[in-house]
């Protein structure tokens, strides 16, 4: 206040010319990005006020970043943009922008401060920005595990304007991602750097502003001074502004969305800013900085800063801006107020309802959409797939992506070695030849890069198909799920989805190729994500009709499912003996694909047997019912449900067929610990079921090479043992 009241004014200057000499600012819209910066500013003073009054519930704020309303300025209210948490000034912006009263902007803010549902993005699930009118996407809090997507979403955009399919950003759109200083030493930033640099380095369009806060730290951890200039990208042209002074951020802004759009190339634009009030309300910034530090800070405000260009241009005077701030913070704290007052979140399922909408008839009638008999003759080649006779599951697979390519023209299909090599196993083998290299192809061997570049599609209105090459190297990228992927419905009320498919090579069993990478057995770290959908189909027949599911699902209700592929039945021909092809299947032409859908969740039994059931999935499958005909032999009545869901888990089946013989054995290829066997005796424990219950399990091991690998692994034997055991 102090600092305002000391300024002096100018001679006066015309608000439509520009504030500076040789600036695109002019001072009237000068004026409006500062009452933008001041309503951000009043907004942190709220989030204290409303926390101190326990009615607010997050107080991480914006001060020292106000700058970003130049930012925002500079790009378009339909650019998409991804943004961190301390965006406050770059939202009031644009919200205004789009033509809304300045009050609807606060308004949405304080709504997300109190956890309020009628926070118009989240709902009171979360404190984000965002908003579906508004082209600004929500983001988590997880450490810039947004800049993949956001690489995604400027792939996207050219890449629906090449197919000629719809898109809802403009085709001359560009995506624009901030995050702080700090963030850019995280892995998945690196991903979003490179991966943008990486395709704009072999002339792929990808029209991405980067904007990296730089307030020199990290909580309490300090960035080196210079670090963020000397380690961008070389490939990324590189703009710097003073982030403290919004002229500065506009006038370069400007230069790098110019350098973005027309050359449809990426670009980081470095603002040096200040963190005003320390990272949020519980931070005592003394703890870790010293006073004089703390200080030099505040003399950089940018509020200050915007003040004194405005009076010094003879725009306004100290005195009237002084005023004005008293009203807008009186207007503020009393909105701030009113909105702790308004209805939050009350119950488990009000909660959860944007989770994952499930419209399982919607999705059937979805399954059966075929291209017309002309386009599928050409997409096969004259072979239609109903002709060829049985097929194995590798080419079920591939059977169907070539129907659902043919279908649907915004379906991509990529990953490590899908295009021309047609993958490692052959399952993605012809697909690039016939629908083209624009929509099947290779991506750099980085997982993160794949599944962001899936999520910006899916968010983009295209249905992604990735392919990550193995189970366990979904590990390396798994944050792009939990983190990203499950929870974008949830934080937008189903707003903003990014439907996909993503295609896993899994399991283990493998023939003379081994070791833990290439025969991961654990699928933990996806069951317990909400709201994903994870298939595990073990029959060709089964694999054409699941992904199908899954496909319609993602188009449907947006639906994020992972597709688990066992590698060792990929090519499998025989059940029980050597030539008696009982593991082929006939594809099924389009005219039964009705009949043969598989819903979500629900499982498949064999057999009639009244003694045992035994409960299965994936390579147990095959597994099961080889030994189920050696106990039937030995005159004990076998049955086996193959689960073919692992999350949602088909629990009415399940009940039933554990009913039918009133003893289960779980055969479960995963691990002991943490393995699906824990969730169906759980899911038999919790309806009640009172009949014996057993389970055989893969060790807690990771696999060794060759024959070894038989010591760790669940086995035929292991199941007839403990069926015997079971049965008495």
């Amino acid at each position: 206040m102090e600092a305002v009241g000391a300024l002096q004014a100018g001679p006066a200057r015309d608000p439509d010319l520009p504030i500076a000499e040789g600036s695109r600012l002019t001072g009237r819209h000068c004026l409006e990005l500062y009452e933008h910066q001041v309503g951000s500013r009043l907004l942190d003073i709220a989030a204290r006020l409303l926390r101190e009054r326990g009615e607010g519930f997050y107080t991480i704020g914006s001060a020292g970043h106000e700058g970003n309303a130049g930012v925002a300025a500079a790009v378009r209210t339909t650019d998409p943009a991804l943004l961190h948490y301390r965006s406050g000034a770059f939202y009031l912006t644009r919200s205004a922008a789009a033509g809304r009263l300045p009050e609807e902007g606060l308004r949405d803010v304080l709504l997300g401060l109190t956890a309020s549902s009628e926070e118009p993005i989240a709902g009171g699930r979360h404190k984000v920005f965002g908003h579906p009118d508004l082209a600004v996407i929500p983001q988590t809090s997880t450490i810039a595990s947004h800049l993949p997507r956001a690489v995604g979403v400027a792939f996207a955009i050219e890449r629906a304007r090449k197919l000629g399919v719809p898109c809802p950003w403009p085709a001359d759109a560009i995506a624009v991602c901030s995050f702080g200083d700090a963030s850019v030493n995280h892995a998945s930033a690196l991903t979003g750097f490179n991966t943008a640099a990486y395709g704009s380095y072999q002339g792929l369009p990808l029209p991405i502003l980067f904007v990296c806060e730089d307030n020199g730290l990290g909580i309490s951890v300090r960035t080196p001074s210079g670090w963020i200039g000397a380690a961008h990208h070389p490939r990324l042209a590189y703009f710097h502004a003073d982030g403290t002074d919004v002229v500065d951020v506009y006038d370069t802004a400007v230069r790098a969305v110019e350098h973005v759009r027309t050359k449809r190339a990426p670009a980081l634009l470095h603002l040096k800013t200040v963190r005003l009030m320390g990272h949020a309300g519980s931070d005592v910034e003394s703890s870790y900085r010293t006073k004089r530090e703390i200080q030099a800070d505040l003399a950089r405000d940018p509020l200050i800063a915007t003040a004194a260009r405005l009076v010094g241009a003879g725009l306004t005077t100290p005195e009237d801006l002084l005023r004005r701030y008293e009203i807008s913070r009186e207007y503020v704290l009393r909105m701030a107020l009113e909105t702790a007052r308004r209805p939050r979140l009350s119950s488990a399922r009000q909660i959860m309802a944007p989770l994952a909408p499930r419209r399982p008839a919607e999705v059937a009638r979805a399954v059966v959409r075929a291209a017309g008999p002309s386009a599928r003759e050409r997409a096969f080649n004259g072979s239609l797939p109903e002709r060829e006779g049985p097929l194995t599951v590798s080419q079920a697979i591939n059977r169907a992506l070539a129907d659902a390519l043919a279908a649907h023209p915004e379906m991509l299909v990529f990953g490590e070695d899908v295009g021309r090599k047609g993958g490692v196993y052959g399952v993605t083998r012809g697909l690039q030849k016939r629908f083209g290299a624009g929509r099947v192809f290779d991506t750099l061997l980085d997982e993160q890069a794949i599944l962001g570049l899936a999520l910006g599609s899916g968010l983009s209105g295209m249905l992604p198909v990735p392919e990550i090459q193995y189970l366990a190297y979904l590990h390396n990228a798994l944050d792009q799920i939990r983190g990203e992927a499950s929870t974008l419905s949830f934080f937008s009320q189903g707003a903003y989805r990014n439907p996909m498919v993503v295609r896993v090579a899994s399991y283990a069993y493998q023939k003379g190729f081994g070791g833990h990478f290439h025969n991961d057995n654990s699928v933990a770290a996806l069951r317990d994500i909400p709201g994903v959908i994870i298939a595990s189909p073990a029959r060709p027949d089964d694999a054409a009709a699941m992904l199908r599911t899954c496909l319609a699902a993602a188009r449907v209700d947006g639906s994020v499912c992972v597709f688990l592929e066992p590698i060792a039945l990929y090519t499998t021909r025989d059940l029980f003996e050597k030539g008696d092809n009982g593991w082929l299947a006939p594809y099924p032409p389009p005219s039964r694909w009705e009949e043969t859908h598989v819903p979500v969740g629900r499982a498949r039994s064999y057999g009639d047997g009244r003694d045992l059931t035994i409960v299965t999935f994936g390579n147990g499958v095959r597994m099961s019912l080889r030994a189920a005909v050696r106990l039937t032999a030995e005159g004990h009545g076998c049955r086996v449900l193959d689960l073919r869901w692992l999350s949602p888990l088909p629990v009415e089946d399940l009940l039933h067929a554990a009913e039918l013989t009133g003893k289960v054995l779980i055969a479960d290829e995963t691990r002991r610990s943490g393995g699906v066997s824990e969730a169906v005796m759980a899911e038999l424990l919790d309806a009640g079921f009172d009949g014996p219950i057993a389970r055989v399990t893969s060790q807690d091991s990771f696999i060794p090479l060759g024959d070894a690998s038989a010591h760790v692994l669940l086995s035929e034997t292991d199941i007839e043992d403990a069926a015997r055991k079971l049965l008495g």
